[in-house]
């Protein structure tokens, strides 16, 4: 599933094969996604997209009178291709530019989307969500804060977008790690400056994913592949049975709030 750097590496990747340019017109060939591709979607021509931006794993198209909101889902990927390119099966959308490039959106689950927010309004997917991980407004006051008198393990509690948005399984698997604390333990009885650690590892991670994914940049102009995500060192994540790099004890796996969690009994306390 792509996750918050994977996103970040698309936008960056898109950007600029579509800022400063016009939608010609918007082609669905499917329209059923998770939810339904709202008709302005199908209606937009002769559109100049002023800017493109992220927001948790959403990518927003910013037009004069509104966002064109995609999401990848869970098999989602983007290309820029020129829009001639006959379409393959999954490929469910193409916004086709005035250039004559399109941005083609393949989705083989249908789990992603692409809906529409109104200029001055804001999609109910939107409303709710916690601060961007790399920003300012991501801090461990705020993790100790909302943490308190929280029983559910850390792990979950890190990954839920009302906490912070974009920290994943993997990666919350891996700052954890590096902070040493156990992803079973209770969000509630970590301290404040183990919190000041686990705030400082999660912003290191994915500050390193996505600067480890702009070497996969060309793939996004790749007409017969789809963007490649890029290699990453893991210290825990999908090693279970595996020696631990710091301390040789054997990475442990169990499953919390459904997924894989992965660590090392020994340096995760």
């Amino acid at each position: 599933m792509p996750e918050l750097p994977e996103v970040e590496v698309s936008r960056l990747g898109i950007q600029p094969f579509l800022l400063q340019q016009t939608i010609a017109h918007v082609v669905v060939r499917n329209g059923r996604l998770r939810w339904p591709v709202p008709d302005v979607i199908h209606s937009l021509t002769q559109q100049p997209i002023l800017s493109l931006s992220r927001r948790a794993k959403y990518l927003m198209i910013s037009l004069s009178e509104g966002d064109i909101v995609l999401h990848l889902g869970m098999s989602g990927a983007l290309r820029v291709i020129d829009a001639d390119v006959p379409p393959n099966k999954h490929d469910h959308i193409d916004i086709v530019l005035t250039s004559g490039k399109c941005l083609r959106l393949n989705d083989p689950r249908r789990f992603g989307s692409c809906l529409w927010q109104p200029k001055g309004q804001v999609l109910s997917q939107l409303a709710n969500l916690g601060p961007e991980p790399l920003t300012d407004d991501f801090d461990s006051d705020r993790l100790f804060t909302l943490s308190r008198n929280k029983q559910s393990p850390v792990k979950g509690f890190v990954m839920d977008n009302k906490t912070v948005v974009g920290v994943g399984n993997i990666y919350a698997n891996e700052a954890l790690f590096l902070a040493g604390i156990d992803p079973r333990r209770a969000a509630g009885r970590i301290s404040r400056k183990r919190y000041q650690l686990l705030t400082k590892y999660i912003k290191q991670v994915l500050a390193k994913a996505i600067e480890q994914g702009g070497t996969t940049l060309k793939d996004f102009s790749n007409v017969d592949g789809s963007p490649g995500y890029f290699s990453q060192h893991l210290r825990v994540y999908g090693r279970a049975g595996e020696q631990c790099e710091r301390c040789s004890s054997l990475i442990k796996s169990v499953t919390i709030a459904q997924r894989n969690t992965f660590y090392c009994s020994r340096c995760q306390t």
